[in-house]
This record gives C-alpha cells, structure tokens and sequence, in this order.
C-alpha cells in the first residue's frame, strides 16, 4: 500500500521550532535535491510564513513562491490558508480571499490545505470554491481538539459537509500533538466510513504521541502524512521523515522515499539547526516532549510565539503560569480549537491575565472580536460574564462576518497606489498594510541604491 509523504521543513517545521524565521538562502540550494526524494508534496508556504517573509526577512512571499516552484518541478507544492482570514489575523471580504487563491495557484501551488480555526465552516466555502475554480487540489481540514464539543459524531458531520463542498481529500489537523493513537484509529475510521475522500493526518510530537499516532491513522485508513526530515523534526515539530520511512516499510507500506536523498537533505539542514541553537533561535525548551500540552494543547507555533513574548517581557519564568491559564481562558471562550489564529489570541490573553495579576483586566482587541462574532460561530458556550463585559447589551453577529464587509481589493489598490507593482503586492498590502508598505519602500529605495552605484562604477 503507498502512503504519502509531505516534507514541512519549509513551512510547518520551522514556524514550529524557530517562529518561521528561516530564509530563502538557507534552503534555497537544497530545493533541487529536495524535488529528487519522492515527497508527495512540499509544504513550502502559506501559515506565518507570508508574515515572516515581509516582517523579519525583507522578502517578498510571492517571490520566494516563485523561485521555488522554479526549481521544483516534480513535486507538488503546499500551503496552509487560513479560509476568510488568509494568511493574516482577521477575516476579509470575498473579493479579497478569491484573489488571493487564484494568484497563490498561478504562483505556483498545487495543493491548498484550508481550515477555520472554530470549524465554522461557513468561513471556508469562498476559499474552497475559488481553489476548486483555480484549479489547485483542495485540502478541507478538521482541526482536532477535545472539548465537551468536540466528539467524534461532530468531526464525522464536519467531514461530511468538506465532502458536499467538493473538496478533494479532509485532512484531520491536529495542531498540538495530542491526538492519541487510539483516537486517531477511531476517527480516521469513522470519517473514512463517512465520506469517499482520502485522509490526510497532520501532528506534531510535542507530547510524543506523533509517530505512534501516524501509524493507527494509517492502520485505520489515512494515506497521507505530514512529516520533517530528523534534524528538524521532534519536539514541537513532526515526526521524522526519516524514521517514519524506515518504519513503514517494515510494516510492509511503500512511501516510495529515496533513502540516500533524505540523508542528504537532512545534513544540508543539520549546520542551519546548530546555528539556530547557537544564537537562541531555536529553544530547547520546543525540541524536548511535554505530555501537560494534553491538558494545555497549546500548538509549535503558539508555544514558540508565548516564549517570545514572555522572554521580551523579562517573564519567561511565568511560563507555567500562563499554560496553565491558556485553557481556562479556551473554556470561557467557548474550546476554541488552539490554532492560529485563535491559538495566538487565548495566548496573548492568557499572558495579559497573569502579568497583569487580575483576568480579563486588559482584554484584546482580537478577543473583543472574537466575542462579537468577527471569526465565526464559538464551537460551544461563552463565558456570560465575559460577554457581558464586552458587549454589555449588544447582541453576537448571528451572520457570516465577511458578509458585512465591503468589497476591498479595488480600495487598497488606490490606497496603495505606484508602490505596489503587482496584484500580488496590493493583497501583501491587505493582509499586513503597514509591513507591506514599509517592505515596497525599502525595496525602492534599495534598487535606487543599486542603480546609483551601477552607474558610479560605469563612470
């Protein structure tokens, strides 16, 4: 039987382990090698790393999808998008996600992975329809999380509508590694009961459930994983390429992998890891396994964005403290499913919460949206004296929230204006204005510097 293999490496791994922080060069010349292993797919883009790109690594996303699709040729490129919210922290209006699809695909990808990170699926259909129009092969994901709500029967229905919506394959998400063995035979059996789609199983090893998970997930029917070759796999990322490989073979399963390949791969990528633990890059608290993330269920990347934050606070020795507190902030609002970008948000808040010593003291303006229904329908009951705060008499969206929204592709081209050469720069410009802007002007400026010292070398 072939089980498929997808490399995040180039997306998931390093948003898990180092925030997203790996640039085009460090990988750039390893990408033809990578097109030779027999991946079923490279997770490459999509997640944090179009707000990475622009905010830290002075790149323009696009153009880093671009080169990559450049070399590689044989294998089929993935990303993660985040249904009404994109690539960014809310959600935009229709115009806006069917633009943004349709160029991901003429960029390059051939494999779009959509999700909403409450399981409102109503935020997923504009981004289904328009990847199914463009014609990319599309990815409709559960995210896994446990909660009063979220029982088996309650997946199995969700999948159900993927089906109706014409997706190609359900991808089951689990975003913290807590997704047992067990559970994931019993869902993966029960969803493949369901519906005619082939199941993908996404995890991560932060609480070393992983690989034995992967492996009741294709016991029960999955065909497809997602793993990161050894040297950045483990901890908060996913299991290792390499040794899923070994395994499946031995159980008699082809994932029809270049062994010699892998090993190649995996030492170009071991100096950047090193060089990541020398700087502090990457923590050693995320490459270690922590079976309390069953009980906190905080994702890699979320676990990553609380250190950061906690360490540029002087704070990180209230880490415990806030885990602690990140489900009960979940169970006020409803168990949301900790992915970004309701992971980020029960973070930030779970954080405000213990620094400032009193709950709910100082509330975000992500978490005021959220109660008002900006990202969708709650997957349970809200905190009433919570609500209250917020709100007082105003009565939650009972509608879509894009449907609110105003046409805006047309508006942030004016607002934009010459700085932006592309339609791929005015949706930079959507999703994250005030980076955008500044990246298109420090990339004016640094080809007029270019050219001025071209033409000084001339005379």
């Amino acid at each position: 039987m072939k089980i498929n293999i997808t490399e995040t490496v180039l997306r998931d791994a390093n948003q898990s382990l180092i925030a997203t922080r790996m640039p085009m060069s460090d990988f750039e010349p390893i990408l033809e090698t990578m097109d030779k292993a027999g991946y079923y797919a490279l997770e490459c883009w999509g997640g944090a790393t179009f707000d990475s790109c622009l905010r830290y690594l002075h790149e323009d996303p696009w153009e880093r999808l671009r080169k990559i699709r450049k070399v590689v040729k044989n294998t089929k490129l993935q990303m993660l998008l985040r249904g009404q919210n994109l690539l960014g922290y809310k959600h935009y209006p229709d115009d806006i996600v069917r633009a943004f699809v349709r160029k991901s695909v003429e960029n390059g990808i051939d494999i779009i992975r959509i999700f909403d990170a409450l399981n409102d699926l109503r935020n997923i259909e504009v981004a289904v329809d328009e990847a199914i129009k463009a014609g990319a092969h599309v990815q409709g994901t559960l995210c896994y999380t446990t909660s009063p709500i979220h029982t088996p029967e309650n997946f199995v229905n969700l999948a159900r509508q993927l089906e109706k919506m014409g997706c190609h394959s359900i991808c089951i998400k689990d975003m913290a590694g807590i997704m047992s063995p067990k559970e994931a035979y019993d869902l993966v059996k029960a969803v493949k009961e369901a519906v005619k789609l082939p199941i993908v199983v996404h995890t991560h090893c932060t609480t070393g459930l992983g690989p034995m998970t992967y492996l009741k997930a294709i016991e029960a029917g999955a065909t497809t994983i997602d793993c990161a070759i050894a040297c950045m796999s483990g901890g908060t990322s996913q299991p290792p390429t390499e040794s899923m490989n070994y395994t499946l073979k031995q159980f008699g399963y082809d994932a029809g992998l270049n062994e010699d390949v892998l090993k190649e791969i995996n030492d170009f990528f071991r100096p950047i890891r090193d060089k990541a633990l020398e700087t502090g890059l990457l923590n050693p608290v995320v490459m270690g396994t922590d079976p309390d993330s069953l009980t906190y269920q905080v994702p890699g990347g979320m676990l990553s964005n609380l250190i950061a934050q906690l360490k540029a606070q002087n704070a990180l020795d209230r880490l415990q403290e806030v885990l602690e507190e990140t489900p009960r902030v979940r169970a006020d609002l409803g168990y949301p499913p900790l992915v970004t970008p309701s992971s980020q948000m029960v973070g930030v808040q779970a954080a405000n919460n213990v620094l400032s010593g009193q709950r709910y003291k100082n509330i975000t303006k992500e978490i005021k949206a959220y109660i008002r229904g900006e990202y969708g329908r709650a997957p349970g009951e809200l905190n009433a004296e919570l609500v209250k705060k917020v709100l007082g008499d105003e009565k939650p969206l009972e509608c879509r929230f894009a449907d609110t929204l105003e046409p805006g592709f047309e508006k942030a081209k004016k607002e934009i204006g010459d700085l932006a050469r592309s339609d791929e720069d005015v949706l930079s410009y959507v999703a994250f204005p005030q980076i955008a802007e500044k990246f298109f002007k420090e990339r004016e400026e640094r080809e007029h510097n270019t050219v001025s010292y071209q033409i000084r070398k001339v005379d």
